[in-house]
């Protein structure tokens, strides 16, 4: 009975220690293999950034391609891998230092052998050819069979097919396609550094293929802006133009981008700003630093691809609210070349602040857009707030405009700005406006406002005299509160036209008060604000698709530009 017993508790024991053993190696073994695959992860992104880091081509590595894509070295079908956001190439993980070796990427400038050249052959890039591209030799559609087949140039975007790829189309001189005027060619700016070398700077007499209305594009993207759409379109941007084009302003400052329009003739540059008012105004400024410079005729005309939350510039000139993907990249480049230009007038907005002794420096900011004291300046100030806290909750345009409305909620119920009328004084053209009742003071520049509102024409249901952003006038109104605010956007109100003026004065008398200068607010207190002219930029205007309320403003567009040619 006893050795049955022990036997028995030693089994017991042993069974004990069994499952111990088991649930431990259960526990373990997923942590253990979820580690080392994580080490092994981490291991090959250091190696993939080695190789990205070394390689002449602009790596960037994907988990998921949008479309069919297969290697470029081995042919093989790929889901994920790594392709070049200047030529195009698509190769697998494994294949990256084959493809470093094998494939050339586009040159931005061409290797100088001491010859002047004029023109350059077709950059040949096999397979992985855009959807519904036609053969330039047979018409016929490429790229429809399952594997690494047909040709496309990396800079007129042709493609051919592998049968119809002939010797003579290796060494044809390539023509850069559709946006030949747009293009830098390498060829160009090797001849300008070797001019810059021999101390020579008539750089007008270098045209490429002796074009009369090359009008060369810099692109200019902030990353940051809005719904983060500016690491996307600087690579389609790259495929299309050369990459010495296009700039991400997360990384190089509008000044210096700038610099790149003194190598190019004369008022024949166009700059594209991928980004919001904010962005816009960074770049206005950089361009004014350019006069200062005495680099007057090298000033470029600027164009506006949307991306940030209010985009009432933007709209003004009439490239639309927003953007998000809906409208190609090509379609954007056709755009620019067909825009037409006209002037924007930039103001000067000085505060200064009372008491003190005068020892304190006044601030100064530059306006394009508008000026405003009260609830839409205390909703940008909440909003700025809230974002300084949490950024990576506002990467969506939709989310930012939710974050207004609830502040803009929030202000009808408490009404931190009422009575404003007895805090401030108005001053047009040196003229004192008795205010009636007020919880709010915009002073505008443009005819949208507040996310797409033409805020001076209001319902258009009564006679006010017109406004532009080019007359070196402000027009100046005022707001009942948010609530009223919200009536005007849906065109249930009219504002409180106050008047237009060429120099607006606003005296602070007392208490702290929210303001904007361009959506960009904070809390001021008592001081004087005046608003004068500064100068003027040269932009252009998209003469596209109008809605309703921009029909309104058609003659006044026509009479901008109409009064720019003839300054030109």
């Amino acid at each position: 009975m006893e050795g049955t017993e022990s036997r028995s508790g030693t089994s017991s024991v042993v069974a004990d220690w069994s499952l111990v053993f088991w649930t431990l190696c259960s526990v373990l073994l997923p942590v253990l293999i979820t580690l080392w695959c994580s080490f092994q992860r981490s291991r090959r992104r250091v190696l993939i950034q080695d190789i990205f880091r070394k390689s002449k081509h602009d790596w960037h590595y994907t988990d998921l391609f949008g479309q069919p894509s297969y290697c470029c070295v081995c042919t093989q079908h790929i889901l994920q891998g790594a392709f070049c956001n200047c030529c195009g190439l698509r190769v697998s993980e494994g294949c990256l230092k084959k493809a470093d070796q094998l494939f050339l990427c586009k040159e931005i400038m061409m290797r100088s052998n001491g010859e002047a050249h004029s023109s350059m052959p077709h950059h040949w890039i096999r397979g992985n050819v855009p959807l519904c591209s036609c053969c330039m030799i047979c018409k016929q559609q490429c790229g429809t069979q399952p594997k690494l087949c047909d040709y496309r140039c990396a800079w007129c975007q042709c493609t051919v097919h592998d049968e119809c790829m002939m010797e003579c189309l290796k060494t044809e001189e390539c023509t850069f396609g559709e946006f030949r005027d747009l293009i830098i060619p390498p060829y160009y700016l090797s001849t300008i550094n070797q001019m810059r070398k021999e101390k020579r700077s008539n750089y007008e007499k270098v045209l490429p293929f002796c074009r009369k209305h090359w009008m060369p594009v810099i692109i200019l993207a902030n990353t940051r802006s809005g719904n983060n759409m500016g690491e996307t379109l600087l690579g389609e941007f790259k495929i299309l133009l050369n990459p010495v084009q296009v700039f991400d302003l997360s990384k190089i400052a509008p000044a210096k981008a700038l610099q790149l329009c003194t190598l190019l003739p004369c008022n024949a540059v166009r700059v594209l700003v991928c980004g919001g008012d904010g962005t816009v105004g960074w770049v206005l400024d950089a361009i004014d630093e350019m006069k200062i410079k005495g680099q007057e005729r090298y000033i470029p005309q600027v164009a506006i691809l949307p991306l940030g939350t209010g985009n009432d510039l933007s709209n003004t000139l009439g490239w639309g609210a927003g953007y998000a993907g809906e409208v190609p990249v090509e379609q954007i480049l056709r755009n620019v070349m067909e825009a037409d230009g006209v002037r924007l007038d930039r103001w000067k907005v000085q505060v200064t602040n009372k008491g003190y002794y005068n020892l304190r420096k006044p601030k100064v900011f530059t306006m394009n857009n508008y000026f405003s004291i009260g609830p839409d300046a205390l909703m940008a100030l909440n909003f700025h707030a809230h974002r300084e806290k949490t950024p990576s909750l506002f990467s969506s345009r939709i989310i930012n405009k939710a974050v207004y409305f609830f502040y803009g909620t929030k202000d009808c119920l408490v009404q931190e700005c009422k009575d404003l009328n007895k805090k401030v004084e108005l001053e047009l053209d040196g003229e004192r406006i008795e205010l009636p009742n007020l919880e709010g003071i915009i002073v505008l520049n443009i005819g949208y406002w507040g996310g797409g509102c033409r805020l001076w024409e209001g319902m258009g249901d009564e006679p006010y005299p017109l406004a532009r952003h080019d007359d070196g006038l402000l027009e100046v109104v005022g707001v009942h509160g948010s609530f009223h605010c919200a009536q005007i956007q849906v065109k249930l109100a009219n504002p409180v036209r106050l008047g237009q003026a060429h120099t607006v004065r606003l005296i602070l008398k007392s208490s702290k008060m929210p303001m904007q200068v361009d959506g960009e607010p904070w809390a001021q207190g008592p001081c004087t604000v005046t608003i004068t002219h500064k100068t003027h930029a040269l932009m252009l205007y998209h003469s596209g698709e109008q809605t309703d309320d921009d029909a309104s403003s058609v003659s006044e567009q026509d009479h901008a530009r109409e009064q720019t040619d003839e300054d030109v």
